[in-house]
This record gives structure tokens, sequence and C-alpha cells, in this order.
């Protein structure tokens, strides 16, 4: 089952290119192992992408029972998150679409509770109420025909502004909370979340279960705990228009990775280049981005961030991102631009490695 995933003629295969650098990272690093390391590894497809795991430094059975409980969550998010199958947020959007109260878990309401500040540290510009915006590009869907929404609805949603302070979260006395959305037009997409919101996820889980030592990627977001051999976990950055990488970073405990790209979920219209990555002011997808890189300290969130936070920077543009990224306090940040130009935040360019 793919979320995000699409196969289109012009784009790679889901998750190939970040799974390809993830794979090389690993050549290099396994390179370096004496007889006496051990690496596990496992992978999977979900939320629309290739994820692997790596447990560094733990005995062949607990690590593969560490990774296996790890898989197992990720597969129990992607089907409750899942934008357009059947589920809990599919529950959830029917409910605000009706003017009706759902009742959802703790966990389902600190989520959400995340993703309100998330949206606005992004000042609206990384806006996951917008899933309408999304479906009418296209994107809701498994198998995707290119075509262009019909103008007068784009311009509709967009007027209609859903935003995630729109949606009211009442806790109750037994941990439950009741959700209800102001305005109808809120449609959950938690596809810029989420893949972040499992990386941290898995590093607690992984902590729990006594590893020290791991790398997660899905799709790209990358989370690294502990160290290889007492080495950084080295990682490359996507170069958005080639099967290569930009410059590499060394992650350290509890650091994380993200890049929101044009080049895994598009399609080619009338020679235009459209991405998923929607900007809410216009309902169009953003032209004058590749792709953004953001780069997070350790934190409980700093999964959730690098998903997050790399979103309204994309789309924020080359005039805006930087002073965009300062309000938002990100300090790592790695932009490329339309015409293929870099530009990065001075701290961002200290990380850099060749």
């Amino acid at each position: 089952m793919r979320w995000n995933g699409l196969r289109t003629a012009e784009s790679p295969r889901p998750g190939f290119l970040p799974r390809l650098l993830f794979a090389c990272a690993c050549a290099l690093l396994l390179a370096g192992c004496g007889v006496r390391d051990t690496l596990e590894r496992q992978e999977a497809f979900v939320f629309g992408t290739r994820v692997e795991v790596v447990v560094y430094g733990l005995d062949r059975s607990r690590a593969r029972e560490a990774l296996a409980e790890v898989l197992q969550e990720f597969d129990r998010l992607h089907r409750r998150l899942h934008a357009w199958q059947p589920s809990e947020l599919t529950r959830l959007n029917a409910a605000f679409g009706a003017g009706r109260t759902a009742m959802i878990d703790a966990d389902m309401a600190a989520l959400l509770g995340a993703v309100q500040s998330a949206a606005v540290r992004g000042e609206d510009l990384f806006n996951p109420a917008a899933g309408a915006l999304i479906a009418a590009w296209g994107f809701h869907a498994d198998e995707f025909l290119p075509r262009r929404p019909d103008p007068a609805l784009r311009d509709a949603l967009v007027a209609a502004r859903p935003r995630m302070a729109d949606i009211d979260i009442v806790p109750q006395p037994d941990g439950a909370a009741a959700v209800y959305s102001r305005n109808p037009a809120v449609q959950l997409d938690l596809g810029g979340y989420a893949k972040g919101y499992a990386l941290d996820r898995a590093a607690a889980l992984l902590r729990a279960r006594g590893v020290c030592c791991a790398l997660i990627n899905i799709g790209g977001n990358v989370m690294a705990l502990g160290s290889k051999g007492g080495q950084p976990w080295r990682i490359g950055i996507q170069h958005p228009r080639k099967p290569e990488t930009l410059a590499a970073v060394e992650l350290h405990d509890g650091e994380a990775i993200g890049t929101s790209g044009d080049y895994q979920r598009y399609f080619e219209l009338d020679g235009e280049r459209l991405c998923h990555l929607i900007d809410p002011r216009s309902g169009e997808p953003v032209r004058h981005t590749q792709s953004l890189t953001v780069l997070m300290p350790a934190g409980p969130d700093a999964g959730a961030r690098s998903d997050a936070d790399s979103k309204p920077l994309f789309i924020a543009g080359r005039d805006q991102w930087q002073a965009l990224a300062q309000r938002m306090g990100v300090s790592q940040a790695l932009r490329v631009d339309a015409d293929g130009s870099m530009d990065m935040t001075a701290a961002m360019r200290a990380r850099l490695r060749d």
C-alpha cells in the first residue's frame, strides 16, 4: 500500500534516491567495521516511501526484535494516518466536513496539538488542514493521472482558509478528547508531519529496548542514535536533479535531518514540473524551489521538526526563507533554488562535509 508514493513516467521510483544515498552511507560505514562489530538492518515500504532502520552494536536476536517492533509501529501509523484510504484521519475529516464532533484518544490529541504548534511556528505555510487542496491536485491517489484542478474549486478552497487553528481539542476526564472544526473546509493531510513523527516514535522504542546506536531513514528523513563505533553517522543530502549527493553531514546522537523536495511526488504537464508541495496562499504547487533541507538538534521532537519545518521554508521562497527560518528557530538549513543555485545558513555550512 502506498501513501505518499506516485509512479509516473517522469518521476523516479518512490524512495529510490533516498534509499540509494542511505545504502551508500551504510557501505561507507561498513567498510570501517571490525570483526567484532555487529550491524543489523531491515527495510520496508510504508508512508509511500522506502524505510530502512540500522541497529549497531547489539546482538542479532535483540537487534531483530527491536527492528521488528519499529517496523510494526510504522505500519500502525501508516494505517492510522492515511489521508485517503479508510483511517482514523479520514474519520476525522468526515466529521469536520459534516460539522460533527469526534472523539479521539490521548495519543491522537497530543499529535494534533503538536501539529497545531508546528503550523503556528511555520506561519501557516505548513498547513496540514489544507488536505482538500492536495486532493484537488490529484495527490490523494495510489495511481495518479496528471491534471490541473478546476480553477473555481482551487480558488474556493484557498478562500475558505482552512487552518489547524480552526480545530478545537477538548480534553476529557478519561484522557481522551473531543475534537471539532469551526471551519468545514478543514481536511487533514499529515503527510508533511507523519514521517518525522514516526522517527521520534522509533527512537523512543529503540531506546526503551536498550538500543544506543541506530540510524533510522524514512524516505530521506533520517535520525541518528548514538554513533557507529565511536564515529558520527555520515549521511548524504540528495541532489534534487541527479542521483548523487549535494554534500554530506555527520549526525550526532538524537539529531535529525529532513528534506522537502519537488523530485519525489510530482508530475509534468504542459512543460511544467508540478509537485505536491502546495502554497496555501495561492493553491498552486511551488515552482521556485527544488529542495529545502533542515538539520535539527537533539530533542524529543527532533524528528517531527525535521519533517514539518522544512515545508514552510520550501514554500517561502528565495527572498523570505532565511528570515522565516530565524523566526522559526531553525539555524541549520540548505535551499536549492529552481535555477539550481544553492544557499544555506552559516550554521549549516559549518556542518557540511565533502
